[in-house]
């Protein structure tokens, strides 16, 4: 095979060299041979390989050539002497679902490199009945947009025709198929409802999507069980889909909720994901060893199980996540209807302040209300509560700290954005260090203006990518350049089955990032969020230059990147430009 290579790299270098001495000899200026061509940088392929100086030249929306092209041109050039020049990195869980819509550019994320994003954390954008349209439309955050779809492939469809920056893709949400079928209610699905559930996920797999996703704290996916997760499993599986998960537990029960998952794993014989993996809470700490160990022993069966992690030690998710899961059964109304209930309230507030056995609590893994930073509100009278600690709001209004979450959720007619502290350094930096572990932000996409400067986001919006390369990769060491770039790009890439992304090399989509990896740096803090990341150079997506020296180009190359199920020959896909795909040695 690599003598094969040798070949047809001579032969195409013999062929070009040959062009270009005719079009010397007769003295005229040659056409470009690229579109783009980077000339000069270190390739980090996203194999994980050692990495090598090249060119790299794109036509289109491809790859064509990698090697010396020093004696060829294109139409734009960029410079990437002393940086690094590698794949896109793949956001293998990103928020973004709405924040894309406000703002297109998805900029916080661009300046860190990525170029895909992929939504579907248990709740994704179709497939929507009317009743979930009209949920939706009261729910909307700062956005206000138009509802045009119904289907989750008519969401993807719908970014692409609007314009957007990156890629998008998406796994169909578990939680959305169960409310399309049986809305907000604690209770197994029947038999027919079930098969109509599994047809749902199927259409979703031949529009595009990657596969399953579910997030089991929150209700009322919290009301799934084990079989109803598997049969839903299965049916992406039919497709070649993937099944991620955030974990029926992270805490006391992290054991058996990683089972769990496992068990699907070897259901569907299709690859099995632990989204933010993580021991919250340090009680919990000293399970993360066993958690790696069962899956450690479940990759050696030959279950494709793996993990993504974020480089932080504070989760954010909403005051929901502080409640019982019944208190919420019947959707956000209901919730908020049963929490005006003197009686109910009082439960509430006592199931808030004693750790609960029946259901996982991130009040409960954060330790304490100086754990807890508030980060977002959809009214502005609660605003200046942004970045405050739940203890310092407690304070200052006079109540208990279970009182203040549900009198702000009341407040707000939201479940509250919140950072909750719960994390062990040590327990991250273990599972950074481990092959099969990958990264993601779990936030949206934002950018420092507009609507997006109403909340104080958690860091990783800004920092998530920049923070892993530059402080865990580069200051400490954990891991060599080209093992992180392919846990950005090559990794989530080969797991969602995307062929033609997350490396370098002739054929494969051009997405491209060039960076500096001794300059690139998270700059974001809790106190101070909206701050870019810095050390990213330039990103191509699909051949169009959409950051150059740092700055956005204001191009919308962004398309949705279709699973493995997706029909093939679909009228009005785009398609990609004809090239002669050439590797120069």
């Amino acid at each position: 095979m690599k003598s094969l290579r040798r070949i047809r790299q001579a032969f195409w270098g013999l062929v070009f060299a040959a062009l270009w001495r005719r079009v010397r000899d007769a003295g005229a200026v040659p056409p470009p041979a690229f579109s783009v061509l980077i000339r000069g940088g270190v390739i980090y392929d996203g194999m994980g390989g050692d990495p090598f100086e090249a060119d790299v030249g794109l036509i289109g929306d491809r790859i064509a050539a990698i090697g010396d092209l020093s004696w060829m041109h294109g139409r734009t050039e960029l410079d990437a002497t002393g940086l690094a020049v590698a794949p896109g990195f793949i956001n293998s869980l990103s928020w973004a679902t709405e924040s894309i819509i406000e703002d297109p550019t998805a900029e916080s994320d661009l300046r860190q490199g990525v170029t895909l994003e992929v939504f579907g954390e248990g709740l994704s954008m179709g497939p929507l009945n009317t009743d979930m349209r009209r949920e939706l439309r009261l729910r909307r955050g700062e956005s206000r947009y138009p509802i045009d779809w119904h289907s989750l492939g008519e969401y993807l469809e719908f970014l692409e025709k609007r314009g957007v920056v990156p890629n998008v893709a998406s796994l169909v949400g578990a939680t959305t198929v169960r409310i399309h079928e049986l809305g907000h209610a604690n209770r197994a699905p029947t038999s027919a409802e079930l098969v109509r559930m599994q047809s749902l996920v199927r259409t979703a797999m031949t529009e595009g999507a990657l596969g399953v996703g579910s997030s089991l704290i929150y209700a009322p996916a919290a009301f799934a069980g084990h079989d109803e997760l598997r049969a839903l499993a299965l049916a992406a599986a039919e497709y070649g889909g993937a099944y991620y998960s955030h974990l029926r537990s992270e805490s006391r029960h992290l054991l058996p909720a990683v089972d769990e998952l496992i068990d699907i794993a070897r259901a569907t014989r299709a690859h099995a994901e632990i989204w933010h993996f993580k021991a919250a809470g340090c009680d919990n700490w000293p399970l993360l060893a066993a958690a790696i160990d069962r899956i450690e022993a479940a990759r050696a069966e030959g279950l494709d199980v793996g993990a993504n992690v974020y480089p932080y030690l504070a989760g954010a998710s909403g005051f929901d996540a502080a409640m019982p899961p019944w208190v919420q059964e019947g959707g956000h109304a209901q919730w908020l209807e049963r929490l005006r209930d003197p009686t109910i309230r009082e439960q509430v507030i006592k199931e808030i302040e004693v750790m609960q056995p029946e259901w996982e609590s991130l009040y409960a893994a954060a330790g304490s209300a100086e754990n807890v930073r508030l980060l977002g509100f959809r009214h502005a009278a609660l605003q200046d509560y942004c970045g405050l600690t739940l203890a310092d709001v407690a304070k200052k209004r006079g109540r208990t700290p279970a009182e203040t979450i549900v009198d702000l959720v009341l407040e707000d007619d939201s479940r509250v954005h919140a950072a909750y502290f719960m994390m062990s350094e040590d327990n991250l930096r273990r599972l950074i260090t481990l092959p099969w572990v990958g990264i993601c932000s779990d936030e949206e996409a934002l950018a420092p203006r507009g609507a997006f400067l109403q909340h104080s986001p958690h860091p990783r919006a800004y920092g998530a990518f920049a923070r892993f390369l530059g402080h865990y990769v580069r200051d400490e060491g954990l891991l060599g350049l080209p093992e992180a770039i392919r846990r950005l790009t090559r990794l989530p890439a080969s797991n969602l089955k995307l062929t033609d992304r997350g490396v370098l090399r002739a054929g494969a989509h051009a997405d491209v990032v060039v960076f500096d990896p001794e300059q690139v740096r998270d700059l974001a803090t809790y106190a101070r969020p909206h701050q870019f990341a810095a050390g990213m150079k330039h990103v191509v997506i699909n051949g169009q230059l959409a950051l150059r020296d740092g700055v956005p180009t204001g191009a919308r190359p962004g398309r949705f990147v279709r699973g493995p199920g997706a029909q093939r020959n679909l009228s009005g896909l785009n398609t990609s430009t004809s090239t002669t795909h050439i590797t120069i040695a």
